[in-house]
């Protein structure tokens, strides 16, 4: 099994109430679209959708040195990869239900909803974005003056 796919299925132990299927594939997916030198910081699972009744949308989101990769192999072919930068960041917002948490994550273009994780998980993760797109976005306003 490669490093990647390890370091999700360790994040996956540690947080059981996460909703995730097909990892290795995601995995490839992810692997594949990494670029030469770029180090994933931070890795999870979940399923990339609004609705936490939706159950057949997992992902794999990697938060490397350079951005935010999202990772879906589709069912019979093809993928689907969204990629978040620093300078495209807008947003976080974390919500709590019953039994699931979702990300919410806000974008110039759009908004990209990660759903079903454990409430748990859902903490370390915003923290995590947070602090990289923190300390990004302030390279990004020196790079401007």
């Amino acid at each position: 099994m490669n490093d990647i796919y390890k370091r999700v299925k360790e994040f996956k132990n540690r947080f059981p109430l996460t909703m995730a299927f097909r990892l290795v594939k995601h995995t490839k997916v992810l692997e594949s679209h990494l670029n030469p030198g770029e180090e994933i910081k931070y890795i999870f699972c979940g399923q990339k959708n609004y609705n936490s009744y939706m159950l057949c949308n997992t992902c794999v989101v990697a938060l490397t040195d350079r951005r935010i990769l999202i990772a879906q192999k589709r069912l019979l072919w093809g993928y689907f990869l969204t990629m978040i930068t620093p300078d495209m960041y807008n947003d976080l917002k974390v919500t709590k239900g019953l039994i699931w948490s979702n990300i919410e994550i806000d974008t110039i273009k759009e908004t990209v909803y990660i759903s079903n994780l454990d409430p748990k998980a859902a903490k370390e993760i915003e923290s995590e974005i947070t602090e990289f797109m923190m300390k990004e976005k302030k390279k990004y306003g020196k790079k401007n003056n």
